[in-house]
């Protein structure tokens, strides 16, 4: 038995994947954008699965919080980028997958050059902003992706195959108004939800990329949600919107959108600008988000029609059309991973 055949064979005995399924995935090329919580048990499953070739994208460096649920880094990677640590923690694993690294903020700029060639996208990220336009690369180029999200014990994992099924914005038309929903940094995360919610986003993604065609065929795209705190668990059928702006009338607005105007630095005032991730965005509750930061930021106080708070060294002032002035930082990746954090997309 040569190596290729003794390393997976546990796995090519599982009948619907076999040897020539294994061959599909050592052939295969997979872009994960995010390499935190979701990314790095996606990453882990992939490069230990023999997928061929992983590109792994994420803006974002190490942080102490990161260190209960995010299994690719330790203690030591904090401050780093992590896609730098990831790359480090991956390579120890072995085997035949090629692991590409970029240290980046995935927009409408670069995510063809980063897709390119890929068979499969992965959801490992955490704002709804890259979501929409990564729903609308794969519906224009015909590329399955697999939506994927965590907040506190539950999650959702939906597979978007452009042609089958329903995309992003049949079932969520619209990226919810900034601070309207909850995110890990006001309502806390769960690493077995984490794990939970990774697993089926890898299996489903397993099968679309080994299977045979007839096997790939029988896959029905669904919502699926699981609650691992209360034991949980609901599929809902996905279908397709013949309205759907995206994938009915193919207009890709979030693919259209020029990439510098989420967030630009201003000159001289180590402050940055971001703005919401859809144009004319929803007026924006500043009551609520109020009440979503207070357990972890300082110096929460509403201004009138403005909120202001502190967080991570930065001041933050929300206006109410979700544009923000984040003080303390020109970094445009920093003050994107902060706006995400703590108000949302």
């Amino acid at each position: 038995m040569n190596e290729f055949a003794a390393r997976f064979e546990r796995q090519t005995r599982f009948a619907p994947l076999g040897l020539e399924g294994q061959r599909r995935l050592e052939q295969s090329k997979v872009l994960l954008v995010g390499c935190g919580a979701l990314g790095g048990s996606l990453a882990q499953t992939f490069v230990r699965s023999g997928v061929g070739r992983l590109v792994v994208v994420d803006r974002d460096v190490v942080d102490v919080t990161n260190l209960p649920r995010q299994v690719l880094f330790e203690e030591r990677d904090v401050g780093r980028p992590k896609v730098e640590a990831a790359r480090e923690t991956l390579a120890r694993i072995g085997g035949p997958t090629r692991v590409e690294t970029h240290a980046a903020h995935v927009d409408s700029d670069n995510l063809a050059d980063l897709a390119e060639g890929c068979d499969l996208i992965l959801d490992g990220t955490d704002n709804l902003a890259t979501r929409y336009l990564v729903n609308d690369f794969a519906v224009e180029r015909g590329v399955p992706w697999i939506y994927a999200g965590v907040v506190g014990a539950s999650g959702l994992v939906m597979p978007v195959i452009p042609g089958r099924g329903a995309c992003l914005r049949c079932i969520f038309p619209e990226p919810a108004p900034p601070g309207s929903l909850p995110t890990c940094d006001t309502a806390g995360v769960l690493l077995p939800a984490v794990a939970a919610i990774a697993a089926v986003q890898a299996g489903v993604a397993l099968r679309l990329l080994g299977a045979n065609e007839a096997e790939r065929a029988n896959l029905e795209p669904a919502l699926v949600e699981i609650d691992v705190w209360h034991l949980e668990t609901r599929q809902v059928s996905a279908e397709r919107d013949p309205e759907c702006p995206c994938c009915g009338a193919r207009q890709f607005v979030f693919l259209w959108s020029p990439a510098e105007r989420s967030a630009i630095s201003l000159c001289g005032r180590n402050t940055v600008q971001v703005r919401p991730a859809r144009p004319n965005s929803p007026r924006v509750d500043l009551a609520r988000i109020a009440a979503g930061v207070r357990d972890s930021a300082s110096n929460v106080r509403e201004l009138g029609s403005l909120l202001a708070f502190e967080a991570e060294g930065c001041r933050f002032t929300l206006f109410p059309d979700g544009r923000a002035l984040i003080e303390g930082t020109h970094e445009l990746d920093r003050a994107r991973t902060l706006y995400d954090r703590f108000i949302g997309s």
